[in-house]
């Protein structure tokens, strides 16, 4: 070591970072690991430029690698590289100000959030003046890769640096961490193998901690698609997933325009937010040059994509000094436009390609596309091509698409109906879609409660609108079999017709809004149907189920009954009226109810037991 050693001043800007980084409360200090190991990273990828540009390299016989030594008794860290390294102006210029790093104004935006009390490095990163939040003294020997003599850069943060020739150096950089009292677990093993897996894992170059070398994955965005293996990507899925099973789907990309990013994205095979494990963080990384910026990134993809797993790489982030600060919300908007529309493409092709395979994706994930359909208007163009919902005509279990049903539209008809219900069955055995069976018209099962919401978000497929089949102004008179519209069987006369829906009025009071004469019932007496055209009742019975939860009432909104004329039971009621009004009363009543149970909307049961059986002791006499 000579004695020839100088001292020099910071820049004044230097000092306001340095008295920040040290004296303000720090909540991410890790990141100071990661940012080293970065500079390294950065120092060995010239070196490697270098090397294949230039004949003469010094020192070309050494390996390009970080090493990280640990001392836990003299509480010290060091990291080393083998890159470029530095000559004595260079570690003057890079480490006495902070030209590299950023300005004044950047000082004085770093001071004004340290006032506030916020994750400084999470929001600016200071790169290699990060080791002074767990050094209380760092040292930094490096020699240039152009063979001048090695030299000794040395502070303690407190104002000033000492440059003096080091003799015998290799190639590089090393940077010697004595660490603060209350920064001494940095020297253990365990903690910096932990960093180094978060933030650097995916670094170019081997980083060996105490001789082994901790990242050992590889970062098999980078590759070209062609050279990696099948098994290499699930191994990579569960390295990044944390998952012990394969993928359901894949989907590496790389582009250049409008952005550069190469993204490897997975769909796993499980959801675990439907299986009770509650609302589960994003699972796609973002990275910068294999950097970690952000881990579970909420920035690159939509909420509703929350359960894709992966990595994205864009070298055209501006994280101005910071690795982590995501300065230009514009770009990293187009970032996240750019990823969620390629992958909704990638859905739509491989639901071409393998239909069966496809809905076993729906079944498991389906929710979360409802979801994007309710809540991101600006993908339900795609989202729309890819909801599937059983159908009048698909199989019992199998869903069909938008795409087919218009495919399969009968002439005339213009819109596509869809109807709610608990299941399959039920809404095959109530009266909504008697007509449509009767007209041959295709209608969309619903069986899920948010569905109907997703269906009225939607509101048109391919410039068909999306009707539901319970609307109070339904009109099937130009679509499916015309003929079907001809009624043969007997119905009350339009005069008693009339009687019938006044006296019905009347005796169900403030229950009913209207009671009309049905144009689209077959066999059922009744129907329940809301007046307005956007309510339907599935969204009702959400609504219903929203205002309990908050301790209020239901707000009850009054329906209107559609009664069938050529039914039996109804021709009956009518003579019923005339003879015995009273029982006539309890009659319509239990109509009313078994209309709106079948619409899946809420009655008294206590009331309806009692008067049911008030009705079968007069029916048999007691």
């Amino acid at each position: 070591m000579s004695d020839k050693a100088t001292t020099h001043e910071f820049q004044a800007e230097t000092k306001k970072l340095l008295d920040i980084v040290i004296n303000s409360l720090y909540t991410e200090r890790d990141i100071f690991i990661r940012e080293l190991i970065s500079n390294s990273s950065d120092a060995l990828e010239k070196m490697r430029h270098e090397s294949l540009t230039k004949k003469d390299v010094f020192d070309d016989h050494v390996p390009l690698e970080v090493t990280i030594e640990l001392d836990d008794k003299k509480h010290t860290m060091t990291i080393t590289d083998t890159g470029i390294g530095m000559t004595r102006a260079e570690l003057e210029t890079n480490l006495g100000t902070i030209a590299h790093s950023g300005s004044g104004d950047f000082v004085a935006e770093l001071a004004e959030a340290a006032r506030k009390d916020v994750n400084l490095i999470g929001q600016f990163g200071v790169g290699f003046y990060a080791a002074f939040m767990a050094g209380s003294k760092v040292t930094v020997q490096s020699r240039s890769w152009d063979g001048s003599e090695g030299n000794e850069w040395i502070s303690d943060g407190s104002g000033s640096f000492s440059i003096s020739e080091c003799p015998g150096l290799h190639r590089g950089t090393k940077i010697i961490i004595d660490l603060k009292d209350d920064a001494q677990d940095y020297a253990q093993k365990w903690k910096v193998e932990n960093i180094i897996k978060q933030y650097s894992t995916f670094v170019p170059f081997p980083i060996k901690l105490e001789g082994e070398t901790v990242n050992t994955v590889q970062a098999i965005w980078t590759r070209s698609k062609s050279e990696i293996t099948d098994e290499e990507y699930t191994d990579f899925y569960k390295f990044v997933a944390n998952a012990s099973d394969e993928p359901h789907y894949r989907l590496h990309f790389s582009i250049d325009a409008p952005l550069a990013i190469n993204a490897v994205l997975f769909v796993p095979k499980e959801n675990f937010e439907s299986m009770g494990f509650g609302r589960v963080d994003p699972g796609v990384n973002l990275y910068c040059q294999r950097i970690l910026i952000d881990q579970h990134s909420e920035n690159i993809l939509p909420e509703w994509l929350r359960f894709l797993k992966g990595v994205v790489d864009s070298e055209d982030l501006p994280l101005n000094i910071s690795r982590q600060a995501l300065q230009d919300n514009a770009l990293v908007m187009k970032l996240r436009k750019v990823i969620t529309k390629r992958f909704l493409k990638f859905l739509a092709e491989e639901a071409k390609r393998d239909s069966d395979f496809y809905l076993d994706f729906w079944n498991t994930f389906g929710i979360y596309l409802k979801e994007g359909v309710t809540s991101d208007y600006e993908y339900q163009k795609e989202l729309a091509q890819l909801v599937r919902f059983e159908s009048s005509r698909s199989e019992d279990g199998k869903a069909t698409s938008f795409a087919e049903y218009v495919e399969r539209m009968g002439e005339g008809q213009e819109e596509i109906y869809y109807i709610n219900g608990p299941n399959r069955a039920a809404i095959e055995a109530g009266p909504y879609v008697e007509m449509f069976n009767k007209k041959g018209i295709e209608i969309i099962y619903t069986m899920e409660p948010i569905d109907d919401f997703v269906l009225s978000h939607l509101g048109e497929f391919d410039g068909k609108k999306l009707v539901s089949a319970d609307r109070a102004d339904l009109d099937l008179s130009k679509s499916g079999d015309t003929e079907a519209d001809e009624d043969k069987s007997e119905k009350l006369s339009s005069d008693a017709g009339d009687d019938l829906m006044t006296w019905l009025k009347k005796s169900l009071g403030d229950k009913v809004a209207e009671v009309i004469e049905s144009k689209r019932l077959v066999d059922s007496p009744a129907m329940i149907v809301n007046p307005d055209g956007y309510m339907t009742s599935s969204m009702e019975r959400i609504m219903a189920a929203s205002r309990m939860e908050k301790g209020l009432a239901p707000e009850a909104s009054k329906k209107n009954l559609e009664i069938n004329l050529a039914s039996p039971l109804i021709k009956q009621l009518a003579e019923l009226v005339k003879s015995d009004e009273s029982f006539a009363a309890d009659v319509a009543a239990q109509i009313y109810d078994n209309a709106m149970i079948q619409a899946g909307l809420v009655v008294d049961p206590m009331v309806m037991v009692e008067r049911n059986y008030k009705i079968l002791n007069k029916a048999v006499g007691a």
